[in-house]
């Protein structure tokens, strides 16, 4: 018998917001909003980043993968979503289910890594402004992509193939309008056991570690900024990394919210789990661009300029 010779159903059905599918047309709205918001805002900064050549610095080439991975997050749920909530239309093949879950915790894990890579890029900048440019040249920072990518799909390659060993003969509905690794293991009728570990690893090992590095970061920052004698250069310093400060809380703040839901959260509404799931899914592509466009006066007026010389 083969590896994975076992029972899957042909497709599953997608789950809107239960209680509320009489709704569902009317919630496609502003779930519309939010997508045009992310897609084209992040696409606006990414366009900035290229053509503008007072944004060709590290920090806003770490931006530009930030914008990328939001881009590539939203394209990788909003099939399902709309689909979902615009023509109720529920079905997904159980292949198309794999990927588009390989893609989500891919794409969730390099922003996590882009965040790392930013708050090294504020840690050098604040710290050791001197060797600034000799240390993120264009060639570390290319490699810190590489890198970045590489490791979400070679930790998370092993996922789809652990969770298409398992039979799944419960059901076939997901609590949600799009496919996650915890919610999809529910379905399962085998001991899952070697999921739920390899998942609290990946978690640990990769955004744990990402955590605890840019933590780590801001406390040297911290550190630096307050042996500086004068109040308003201190202040100076802290202000060039509030944008990410806040680009960091909305995103671990929700994905450590659903972690806790779906691990000690059994018996807990089931509103309560669509709720942190999609906050944890459509906040953060929402809210990075807006956050740097109104934080970053260089991202600010680069994009001013660019929407100028279109006009003329």
């Amino acid at each position: 018998m083969g590896l994975f010779n076992v029972s899957h159903p042909a497709s599953f059905l997608l789950t809107g917001i239960p209680g509320l599918e009489s709704s569902h047309s009317w919630l496609a709205g502003p779930l519309c909003v939010m997508y045009a918001v992310a897609l084209g805002g992040n696409t606006v900064i990414l366009q900035a980043v290229r053509v503008e050549p007072s944004l060709h610095e590290p920090m806003y080439y770490f931006l530009s993968m930030l914008s990328f991975s939001d881009v590539a997050m939203s394209m990788a749920t909003l099939p399902t979503v709309l689909r979902t909530f615009c023509l109720n239309a529920r079905s997904i093949a159980f292949d198309a289910c794999l990927i588009q879950m390989f893609l989500i915790h891919s794409f969730s894990m390099m922003e996590s890594g882009i965040l790392l890579a930013m708050s090294f890029d504020r840690y050098v900048a604040i710290c050791d402004p001197l060797h600034y440019a000799t240390v993120l040249t264009n060639g570390v920072i290319a490699g810190i992509g590489v890198a970045v990518t590489a490791r979400s799909f070679i930790t998370l390659f092993p996922l789809p193939f652990l969770f298409k060993r398992l039979p799944v003969c419960r059901s076939n509905v997901l609590s949600h309008s799009y496919c996650l690794h915890p919610d999809m293991m529910k379905l399962a009728c085998a001991d899952i056991t070697i999921n739920s570990i390899y998942g609290f690893f990946v978690l640990i090992s990769t955004f744990g570690m990402d955590m605890f590095f840019i933590f780590l970061s801001y406390v040297l920052i911290l550190r630096s900024v307050m042996a500086i004698a004068s109040r308003k250069e201190r202040l100076k310093a802290l202000n060039t990394c509030v944008s990410h400060i806040l680009v960091v809380l909305a995103f671990y703040v929700p994905m450590i919210g659903v972690s806790v839901v779906h691990r000690f959260g059994e018996h807990a509404p089931r509103y309560i789990h669509v709720f942190m799931s999609n906050v944890y899914l459509f906040v953060p592509p929402v809210l990075n661009p807006l956050i740097y466009s109104a934080k970053t006066k260089e991202i600010c007026r680069a994009i001013v300029r660019m929407f100028h010389r279109i006009k003329m």
